[in-house]
């Protein structure tokens, strides 16, 4: 019986994962495909433009909305929807200012269709432009995980999404440091909103617990955590290497890529990964493809930094800060999961575990790259993957406590020939 509880319990874990997350509206592998709101300041009015990706406005609106439709029979619809979710008020007396929509053109940023209307956003007659909150919640109010970027004069100043739908607009640029703060906390968001991102990093852990020998994975000795840690410090450091290379250099334009080549080759990383954890492919070979595909993973964090025409100074800060927050993020998985990964590691339970979770890792890569190679229109499992992503904590618990149980199934078996050989004396 416990033999057989060791090799079900991984499977159960999935399956009810993946039952769980079925009902949940999906959305999508990487779900920013950002808005943006790039506003300019002037002496007596704030003038921009507000960039909306059509496939996240569709989800938003419930409506198929193609380039075509947007500016032809859905203009008006699309035109109201987006001018009845913005709005701007004094920051000190909070009367009501004035904001204007433009005529909404479709333009395509980081290969995908965006419908854009110019904003203009004044205070009542006679008064000046000062400090003032601005409240959005264009797409927001319905995707959880869709997110805004703000700049002001081509500097970032902060993020809304579902539980931030207001920001105080400074006429005077505060410091540095909010922009940094903003960039940190994007960064955070974008990794820990993104599946695909998160899958790849777990299927670079699963085996850091692990020997490769003779073209399998084994099991390490007891003693070798310090071996392990060491191990996940490689592989987390060489994907920050991989990804923070081609991060700065797509984003200051040295590097440019169509956006669909790089998202499929996103899939084919974890793809590549999965297969790993199922038998080594290289020596150590899980730093050798987080530094190679991070290389890639670099490029998409890239995208969520395009076309908001920062300044060089601002630039730096908000990759510096775009940077940490990814880095952060990362090192929150780790530290989620690579405990119970280390305990559950040396039970038996671990290679069912191990094979289960990297097939599932495949499964659902190759899903994203038919996708995303334009081969399939729908990824079915985009339910399970959003709810997944939704509660990390309640993912890290169960994992811990399927290690928990796989360790306490070892020492019952351990102790059980003792209870045996104690039963026989006393006979």
């Amino acid at each position: 019986m416990r033999h057989v509880m060791r090799r079900l319990l991984p499977v159960l874990l999935l399956a009810v994962l993946m039952l769980a997350g079925g009902p949940v509206p999906s959305a999508g592998a990487h779900p920013m495909a950002t808005s943006a709101v790039l506003l300019s300041i002037g002496d007596d009015r704030v003038e921009g433009e507000v960039q909306l990706p059509l496939d996240r406005l569709a989800i938003a609106v419930h409506r198929d909305l193609t380039p075509e439709s947007v500016v032809g029979a859905d203009r008006t619809f699309l035109h109201a929807y987006a001018a009845a979710h913005i709005s701007a008020a004094d920051a000190t007396d909070h009367h009501p200012w004035s904001v204007t929509l433009g005529t909404g053109t479709t333009r395509t940023i980081d290969g995908t269709a965006h419908l854009v209307y110019p904003i203009s956003i004044r205070p009542p007659a006679g008064r000046s432009v000062t400090d003032f909150d601005l409240r959005y919640d264009v797409i927001v109010e319905e995707l959880l995980t869709h997110r805004v970027i703000v700049t002001v004069a081509s500097k970032t100043l902060g993020v809304f999404d579902w539980d931030t739908k207001s920001l105080k607009v400074p006429v005077d640029r505060e410091s540095w440091l909010s922009g940094f703060v903003a960039a940190a906390r994007l960064g955070i968001e974008h990794v820990g909103t993104g599946a695909d991102h998160l899958l790849f990093l777990l299927m670079l852990l699963i085996p850091a617990p692990l020997l490769a020998a003779g073209g399998r994975w084994r099991a390490a000795e007891s003693r070798s955590a310090r071996r392990t840690l060491v191990r996940v410090v490689h592989v987390v450091s060489a994907f920050a290497l991989g990804h923070s290379l081609t991060l700065a250099l797509a984003a200051t334009g040295v590097v440019d890529l169509p956006t669909r080549p790089v998202e499929t080759a996103i899939a084919l990383s974890i793809a590549v990964s999965a297969a790993h954890a199922l038998r080594p492919l290289v020596a150590r070979g899980e730093v050798v493809i987080a530094v190679g595909f991070g290389l890639v993973h670099g490029l998409a964090f890239a995208s969520a930094l395009g076309e908001l025409g920062l300044e060089r100074g601002s630039l730096v800060t908000t990759l510096l800060g775009f940077n940490l927050g990814i880095e952060v993020t990362q090192l929150l998985v780790v530290a989620l999961l690579m405990p119970s990964l280390l305990v559950l590691s040396r039970t038996a339970a671990y290679p069912a575990f191990r094979i289960g979770t990297a097939a599932v890792g495949l499964l659902f890569s190759t899903s994203w790259m038919l996708e995303r190679a334009t081969l399939t229109t729908t990824d079915p499992f985009e339910g399970v993957q959003t709810w997944l992503v939704g509660h990390p904590l309640l993912v890290a618990l169960s994992v811990a406590t399927l290690a928990a149980g796989a360790r306490l199934l070892l020492y019952e078996s351990a102790a059980a020939p003792g209870r045996a050989g104690s039963a026989r004396r006393e006979r």
